[in-house]
């Protein structure tokens, strides 16, 4: 079985906590705890971004006679 593919949306994320990680050691100079925390927005956005475009997909797919059904995702309960 071949590997599975990262997406975007799992890399950018995967980015975020790393940064996150790196900021809550403390170490960062204020400069680069600022180049962290702007690379971190950026990436914010970007997710956000992605869930959007998610979420509309999701939508369309649940269009039916025009009209689009909403329902809750079933909780886990693992």
């Amino acid at each position: 079985m071949a590997p599975r593919k990262s997406y975007p949306f799992e890399e950018s994320l995967e980015k975020l906590e790393k940064l996150v990680e790196k900021m809550e050691q403390g170490d960062l100079t204020l400069e680069n705890s600022l180049k962290t925390f702007e690379e971190g927005i950026r990436l914010t956005r970007e997710c956000q971004q992605e869930l959007s475009k998610a979420e509309q997909k999701v939508k369309l797919l649940m269009e039916e006679n025009g009209e689009v059904r909403e329902s809750d995702f079933p909780e886990d309960n693992d």
